[in-house]
């Protein structure tokens, strides 16, 4: 018995795709033309939406574009004073001046060692009230937390903040933004000592000496071991190079700048 087989009528049932999968195809055309038209729509209506997605990163200044051999010596202090009196010291003795970051509940603890870090001539400068993670806190937070810190220091020294160090160097836009919102200015560091490693005053120095270049802000901090040690040499060393230690509100420009993506602060006219 002989069977015959239409091979044409067969062929075109392959073809033919199955009702579920036409009905599929439909519904995602039709999506995609609803996401395509979505994204005209917001892209036409909204574009500052679309540009604010690649804003500049915001930044607290690190360094200073300076053609003089100029840089900045710091000195975070949140915990101890021990060798706060030490260091004043050295800088009395080599005519030089700081700028001293201090948490607000560090100068509630030590209000004398506050009003003598401005009595010899350096800047005290704001580190927060109790050093707590802003990344963490809501603008609102961080306002009165700087402010706190503030009117303490004011109501030590006469003299109100006009600079800030983050507690833990941290920060976000979010936490930058918010503290220029009420007219402070950020400030980071670009050579790290790392004396609260408590590391011997030969490697601190060399740690400084080998990083230094003009518009460098250094950080230290007041209570790490070795410092008082570690900084006539680094500061023979700073003069050797011809270098001028200024406090970082001398440093710093207050007009007509910008700051790059590493945090280096130019006049406004040298980045064009």
């Amino acid at each position: 018995m002989l069977f015959h087989f239409d091979r044409r009528k067969k062929s075109e049932k392959e073809k033919k795709p199955p009702r579920f999968l036409v009905l599929r195809r439909k519904w995602l055309t039709l999506g995609a033309a609803v996401l395509a038209a979505a994204a005209i729509f917001a892209a036409v209506n909204y574009p500052a939406a679309v540009s604010a997605s690649a804003a500049t990163r915001q930044l607290p200044i690190y360094c200073v574009q300076r053609d003089q051999k100029v840089c900045s010596i710091s000195f975070d202090a949140a915990w101890g004073a021990d060798n706060t009196q030490k260091i004043l010291d050295v800088l009395k003795e080599y005519g030089v001046t700081c700028t001293f970051f201090v948490v607000g509940n560090w100068a509630d603890q030590y209000p004398e060692q506050a009003k003598a870090i401005v009595d010899s001539g350096n800047e005290l400068m704001n580190h927060s009230n109790a050093h707590d993670h802003y990344n963490s806190l809501t603008a609102d937070q961080i306002i009165a937390d700087v402010n706190t810190c503030n009117d303490k220091i004011e109501a030590l020294t006469g003299v109100r903040p006009t600079l800030i160090r983050c507690p833990f160097g941290e920060y976000d836009d979010h936490v930058i933004s918010t503290i220029r919102s009420i007219g402070m200015e950020p400030i980071q560091w670009d050579v790290d000592s790392l004396n609260w490693k408590d590391y011997d005053a030969p490697t601190i120095c060399k740690r400084v000496t080998s990083k230094l270049a003009p518009g460098s802000i250094v950080l230290f901090h007041n209570a790490a071991l070795h410092t008082p040690e570690a900084l006539p040499e680094i500061l023979e060393c700073m003069i050797r190079e011809g270098y001028t230690v200024l406090p970082i509100s001398q440093l710093i420009l207050h007009e007509s700048y910008t700051i790059d993506h590493t945090g280096r602060q130019f006049p406004a006219e040298a980045a064009q």
